[in-house]
């Protein structure tokens, strides 16, 4: 039983029908002309995440830095601002963390080419006032978020925190970008429609073409026609924005496939109802172990957590962190046939995931922490 789903690049599942059905037709693979297919998934992204006009890309990690790209250009700003302990794939500017010492290079960052330090600001999630106090340089282009973070724990936002950020960014002339690459598991518009966000941008990647490396992003339509407007930006040919197979023909095409029949709102209706039957398992097993975890659900998502409450930030999470709990559960659960995401306990359900299945892990959790108590 996968609860993994390649870290969500698999969360329309493993080889969906009209997936494998369009990998059989024989068509084109890459024409760097645009298809109808294209014109489809701009209109189904736009509907679902309320920003008209979209761009393709081969990754989420690509979506983000031509974002960044074209943020900088909007504002003629310098400075990219993220949450510590965030994640948005491999962006040179995300691998920062707040420390009572001030800003640094998260842990492991491979041959960093400049200190993130001179390129970013980065700040605690849930903390208004520090966003407020870094914004107000005014040298910010955009704040990078995800509206609730997930590659440290799922940390979900205060109540009244998201509109903060919102207020803030207008006031300090900043745009805002959502990357609901892990967050689309809060619905079939992620946290934005969720939620009823409105960002300037919005970035997405991995699991809406079914594993078939794909990613998007989209701009507000006034956002969209200043950009093109602007004679100093090359966006068609060498100016660091796209590339010969973004929005190729066979990408594109995929995703048409699983927004238009996999990933569907009634299919994140199912796959959110059995997260939840997953997290009541996981919370039982806690309340009636006394285990000082917490188990916290975010749409089709769910994660628990070694500590007693659930955490503010990503510092607070990063602390919660036991790499010799992880390991042993990890171990525990896939010597018995079910697998959590490696990197931390995340469990994520596809269309065809099932109480069952939830019911197999919540047995098999079980029985490890009674073997941990014992």
């Amino acid at each position: 039983m996968d609860f993994c789903l390649g870290d969500t690049g698999a969360m329309a599942g493993h080889a969906p029908e009209p997936l494998t059905e369009l990998l059989a037709r024989p068509g084109g693979i890459t024409t760097m002309l645009p298809t109808s297919a294209a014109e489809w998934v701009g209109a189904e992204l736009a509907r679902r995440f309320g920003v008209e006009r979209w761009s393709f890309t081969l990754t989420a990690t690509d979506a983000n830095r031509w974002a960044i790209r074209i943020a900088r250009q909007l504002t003629r700003r310098p400075k990219i601002l993220v949450f510590s302990y965030c994640y948005h794939g491999s962006v040179d500017e995300a691998f920062i963390v707040a420390t009572p010492d001030g800003p640094r290079s998260r842990d492991g960052n491979v041959g960093a080419p400049v200190d993130p330090s001179v390129t970013t600001r980065v700040v605690e999630f849930n903390d208004a006032a520090a966003l407020e106090r870094e914004l107000a340089h005014r040298d910010v282009a955009a704040v990078l978020m995800e509206p609730a973070l997930t590659n440290i724990g799922i940390v979900l936002p205060a109540p009244g925190f998201l509109d903060s950020v919102r207020s803030l960014t207008r006031e300090h002339g900043s745009l805002l970008i959502n990357d609901e690459t892990h967050t689309f598991s809060a619905g079939p518009g992620g946290c934005t429609r969720a939620w009823g966000l409105s960002p300037d941008i919005v970035t997405i990647g991995k699991s809406i073409a079914g594993g078939i490396p794909a990613g998007a992003y989209g701009l507000g339509a006034r956002l969209s026609e200043f950009l093109l407007s602007d004679k100093s930006a090359d966006i068609v040919d060498v100016g660091g924005v796209g590339g010969t197979l973004a929005g190729n023909a066979l990408s594109v095409a995929a995703m048409r496939a699983i927004l238009g029949s996999v990933l569907t709102d009634a299919a994140f209706e199912t796959m959110t109802s059995v997260a939840a039957r997953y997290t009541e398992g996981v919370r039982g097993v806690l309340e009636s172990r006394r285990l000082p975890w917490h188990v916290t659900q975010l749409g089709a998502r769910a994660e628990y957590r070694f500590a007693p409450a659930p955490p503010l930030n990503g510092g607070e999470s990063n602390a919660a962190a036991d790499a010799q709990l992880d390991e042993y559960l990890h171990l525990y659960t896939i010597n018995r046939g079910v697998l959590l995401t490696p990197f931390h306990n995340m469990a994520l359900m596809s269309p065809v995931t099932t109480n069952a299945d939830a019911d197999l892990h919540t047995e098999i959790f079980a029985a490890a922490a009674d073997e941990l108590i014992g």
